[in-house]
């Protein structure tokens, strides 16, 4: 995506609410999608989704929130750890990884391991 095409999405975007996913359906007329992965949509209970193991081993539990601190933009993102090791953001998106979560998020190609931590600043990286 280029500068001036990206510059027009942040225009019609909502503040904190909207990813470029979901201004672009909204300005193409598509409807909104309730689960979204970096993918395709997600499966409620999708054998991809990578935090599983964390969830196995008690590491991570359901209902837990994970938080993105971007200090450089001054926002903070929060996802919610589902019981089948999906992420679901702030916006009603679910997505498989936190990577897939990230991307989302930012509107390009992040690394939800080394992004996303627990609340008390552990990253998923080391959980791993």
């Amino acid at each position: 995506m280029d500068d001036e095409v990206y510059e027009e999405l942040q225009k019609r975007a909502k503040p904190f609410v909207d990813t470029p996913n979901s201004t672009l359906r909204r300005v193409l007329g598509l409807p909104e999608k309730a689960t979204q992965s970096g993918s395709g949509a997600a499966a409620p209970s999708s054998p991809e989704a990578a935090l599983r193991p964390l969830l196995a081993d008690r590491r991570l539990h359901p209902g837990q929130r994970l938080v993105w601190r971007r200090r450089n933009l001054n926002r903070v993102h929060y996802a919610e750890v589902l019981e089948n090791g999906t992420l679901r953001l702030e916006d009603g998106s679910v997505h498989d990884t936190p990577s897939g979560a990230a991307t989302a998020l930012a509107g390009n190609s992040q690394n939800g391991w080394t992004a996303f931590a627990t609340e008390d600043g552990t990253l998923l990286r080391d959980m791993r």
